[in-house]
C-alpha cells in the first residue's frame, strides 16, 4: 500500500477485531480465537543485505495463546494494489518470526516453537487479484529443478468479493468495511446496514487511508463538532 499510515492498522489492532477477521477468514466463522487470548507482537523485524542492517515492517501481528502455550503468532497485511512480488514479502516477514524463535534459543530462553501464518487483506474492488500468490510462480524454473525449489503460499481474501453470507458472519466493525467494499464493486453506491459500531473513528480512518478520500473522517469530525450523540449516523451515508 506504499507508505504504512497507522490509521490503516487501528482497527484491525484491537482484538475483537483480530480475532473476528480469523474467525470468519480461517475458521468459516467458528469462533476458535478469543480476543482475550490475543498478545500484541513486535511488527518489527531486522534483515541483513550487502552488511546494511535493514527494517521491516508488517500491519498489525499478535501472538495468539492459551495460557502460557502459544498457539501460533498471526500477521495481517492490507493491500490495495496489486503487487507481484508479494510472495517475496509475506515469506520475508514470515522467515523474520522464525529466526527470531531460532534466537530466542541462542538467548538461553525455553525452547517455543509455534507456526506462523499471514492473511493479506486485498481491499480493491476495481479488479481482481491477477498476480502470483505462490512463490514458485515468481520465477522461471527449469523442469529439471522443479521438484527442488521450495514453494510459499500467500493466503489473501479479496474483501469486495467475499459472499454475502460470509460478509454476514463478522461480528465486529469488520462487518462494516468488508460490506461496503462488497458494495462499491456491485453497485458503485453504498447503503449502510443496520446496527451500531464499537470503533466508529476507527473504521472511518480505514476507510479514509484505504480509499485516498478524508471525507469518511472529516464527516466524522464534523458531527462531533456539532455535539451528535450518534456519530454513525453519517456513516458512508454520503459516499
Amino acid at each position: 500500500m506504499g507508505k504504512k499510515d497507522a490509521t490503516e492498522k487501528t482497527l484491525e489492532s484491537y482484538v475483537d477485531v483480530f480475532a473476528d477477521i480469523v474467525n470468519v477468514l480461517l475458521f468459516n466463522g467458528k469462533r476458535l480465537m478469543q480476543p482475550e487470548d490475543l498478545l500484541t507482537a513486535l511488527p518489527r523485524s531486522i534483515y541483513k543485505v550487502d552488511g546494511k542492517m535493514h527494517e521491516q515492517e508488517r500491519d498489525v501481528a499478535k501472538f495468539w495463546k492459551k495460557g502460557q502455550i502459544c498457539i501460533a503468532f498471526i500477521g495481517l497485511e492490507n493491500q490495495t494494489a496489486i503487487e507481484a512480488d508479494i510472495p517475496f514479502r509475506i515469506i520475508g516477514y514470515d522467515g523474520a518470526v522464525c529466526r527470531e524463535q531460532l534466537n530466542a534459543d541462542e538467548k538461553n530462553k525455553p525452547k517455543e516453537r509455534y507456526p506462523v501464518v499471514t492473511l493479506v487483506l486485498y481491499f480493491g474492488y476495481e479488479r481482481r487479484w491477477n498476480k502470483p500468490l505462490n512463490l514458485k510462480e515468481c520465477f522461471s524454473i527449469p523442469k529439471e529443478l522443479e521438484p527442488f525449489v521450495n514453494d510459499y503460499h500467500v493466503n489473501l481474501f479479496e474483501i469486495a468479493w467475499l459472499s454475502d453470507e460470509t460478509i454476514a458472519m463478522f461480528q465486529s466493525d469488520f462487518r462494516f468495511v468488508a460490506d461496503y467494499f462488497s458494495q462499491k464493486r456491485k453497485n458503485q453506491q453504498y447503503k449502510a446496514p443496520a446496527g451500531e459500531m464499537k470503533h466508529v473513528r476507527a473504521v472511518l480512518e480505514l476507510l479514509s487511508a484505504v480509499m485516498q478520500d478524508t471525507r469518511f473522517i472529516d464527516a466524522y469530525n464534523e458531527r462531533v463538532t456539532e455535539g451528535r450523540r450518534r456519530p454513525t449516523d453519517v456513516v458512508y451515508s454520503r459516499f
